[in-house]
């Protein structure tokens, strides 16, 4: 794990996230924006975080996304991983999460927030546990609690989700129900 908080501190906040909050482009995709030849826009997201964005919600953690920008695929995936929070061509970040802690009743310190560029910074700054993507823009890591180990697209939301569901306690029953049955 790398990041600027001791581990203690760090398992300390994510023990209590009541509400993860993901940008997308950069974070549950590698960042690159694809079109086909008639203009329909392809993304790639990676399984692994879409299991691990089931097993945080399976425990009790709310799951937001906030896109600066609108897509189908988006729409697509999140209906595939039961995430309801979906918020799409949101022009102001920071609003939309005061609006999401309102509305859950949550406060700001309960809340993780995964970004990777500068437009999500004042998210960042103020979740009660800060995220970036390895491979997010320059200097991003000076205003988070902790910077991933994977890049955004590719498992790194899973590596947040995983760091989560350690610190609640709740990783070796996520890992033991896929143990128990055999074939």
């Amino acid at each position: 794990m790398t990041g600027h908080l001791h581990r203690d501190l760090l398992m300390s906040k994510a023990s209590g996230v009541e509400l993860l909050v993901l940008d997308v482009d950069g974070v549950l995709t590698d960042g690159r924006i694809t079109y086909t030849h008639d203009g329909q826009q392809i993304m790639s997201f990676h399984v692994h975080d879409g299991l691990g964005i089931k097993l945080l919600a399976e425990c009790g953690v709310k799951v937001a996304i906030i896109s600066a920008r609108k897509s189908p695929a988006l729409e697509r995936r999140a209906r595939e991983l039961g995430v309801e929070l979906l918020y799409q061509d949101v022009s102001d970040k920071s609003a939309c999460f005061k609006q999401i802690l309102q509305e859950l009743g949550i406060s700001a310190d309960k809340a993780a927030a995964v970004g990777d560029d500068l437009v999500d910074l004042p998210v960042l700054k103020s979740a009660g546990l800060s995220v970036t993507v390895q491979n997010a823009a320059s200097n991003m890591s000076d205003y988070v609690d902790y910077v991933t180990t994977k890049p955004g697209g590719a498992g790194a939301v899973r590596e947040v989700c995983e760091l989560i569901l350690r610190a609640k306690k709740h990783w070796a029953r996520c890992f033991d129900k896929f143990l128990g049955s055999s074939i």
